[in-house]
């Protein structure tokens, strides 16, 4: 069919997305839904609980540059089937714990599978062998979009019927299929393992460039507004007196709106570039938050927020994956990603405490679009310092 991968890509894309889809859904997405659960029963604080999420983040940043160094030098095909096979154990242990060292250890150790099995090795592979590398990411993000709407009722559903222990070790056996998939649909790593220039790759002097600065701050902006938005949309949005029914409809509308703008990406090809995607996502942010700091209380006027920001995020997503290679180039593509990755760690931690602190040191959230709009031009102008230095 016209205008659809080829062949070698629909293979990859259907290993991959199936494997992220999986993969963010067991061992991110569904994580929130444990807390109440566990809390009651085994007389953890919240943020004993929460302490868990942040040591993954901690130690999957630690690991995303030998991570990535490993995808450039020997492929991923085993990284991400033992990484997503490490995952479905941590769960199975999880699932087992009664004392809250042994949980962090569990999720300090979560964090080595993320490293491993989730985003950036994912798309080191899809950039080392996909013909049309674009259009494979969209792809893939067009069905990992729907990680959330699948995974947070069917954990719900599970936690519900089967208890949390019994709920994690259902997510367990779902969580092996992405590493059988990698060795099923992945080409062997000794055709990985011959790829020109990955060991003379300097990674230190590619960081240094003013290319990989703009987009580490573009990235790590864009990191800070979007955790921070996941974690206090919703009350932010109340705190403005819309109806229930409205805020809910504004948050779950993000979905749909990501989706829309991945697949109107997807559509278009060949015909546009990464640099002019990545300005178009980034300076759609500042627009967002300038909306939601301005506009009235009212559905229709908080619309124009929803749809500028999610569409800004769901760009930016593929822009993270194949705006780097367009930008710094393939070599040592897996590196380079894990490099920013790990600087988007920091961001993602302190977003939601930062956040609640000044809601709770100015009584309420009047101060924070601001911030966010402030950060949303600064990413902007990162991303485009760092596209200006590819054009020349």
């Amino acid at each position: 069919m016209e205008g659809s991968p080829p062949a070698s890509d629909r293979r990859l894309i259907l290993c991959i997305a199936i494997g992220q889809l999986i993969g963010w859904g067991t061992l991110f997405s569904a994580f929130p839904l444990f807390g109440a659960p566990i809390e009651a029963e085994l007389g953890w604080t919240s943020t004993e609980f929460n302490a868990g999420l942040t040591l993954a983040l901690l130690v999957s940043g630690l690991a995303a540059v030998p991570a990535g160094r490993w995808v450039d030098r020997r492929g991923g095909r085993w990284m991400l089937a033992l990484g997503g096979w490490g995952g479905a154990a941590l769960l199975a242990a999880w699932s087992q714990v009664s004392s809250l060292p042994a949980y962090w250890a569990i999720w300090a150790a979560m964090g080595l599978a993320q490293a491993t099995a989730l985003w950036s090795p994912a798309m080191a592979v899809v950039v080392a062998q996909a013909r049309e590398p674009v259009r494979a990411i969209t792809g893939i993000t067009f069905i990992t979009g729907f990680t959330a709407t699948l995974f947070v009722p069917l954990t719900a559903l599970l936690i519900e019927r089967l208890g949390w222990r019994e709920a994690l070790l259902v997510l367990a056996g779902l969580q092996a299929i992405p590493g059988l998939l990698a060795l099923w649909l992945l080409p062997p790593d000794a055709v990985r393992a011959e790829a020109k220039g990955s060991g003379s790759f300097d990674l230190g002097r590619a960081m240094r460039s003013p290319a990989f600065l703009g987009l580490a701050g573009a990235l790590a902006a864009h990191a800070f507004i979007g955790v921070g938005l996941g974690a206090h949309a919703i009350p932010l949005l109340r705190e403005r007196g819309l109806p229930e029914a409205s805020v809910i409809a504004l948050v779950s509308l993000h979905g749909p709106f990501q989706v829309a703008a991945r697949l109107a990406l997807f559509a278009l090809g060949r015909r546009v570039t990464m640099r002019g995607v990545g300005r178009l996502a980034s300076a759609l942010v500042p627009v967002a938050m300038l909306a939601l700091g301005l506009a009235p209380p009212e559905f229709a006027w908080l619309l124009i927020y929803i749809l500028a920001w999610a569409v800004a995020d769901g760009l930016m997503t593929i822009v993270r994956a194949a705006g780097v290679a367009e930008i710094l180039g393939r070599e040592g593509y897996g590196a380079i990603t894990g490099a920013l990755s790990a600087v988007t760690v920091l961001p993602r931690t302190l977003a939601p405490v930062l956040i609640a602190l000044i809601s709770e040191g100015t009584w309420g959230y009047g101060p924070v679009p601001w911030l966010l709009a402030g950060l949303g031009a600064f990413g902007a102008a990162c991303f485009a310092l760092a596209a200006a230095q590819r054009g020349r």
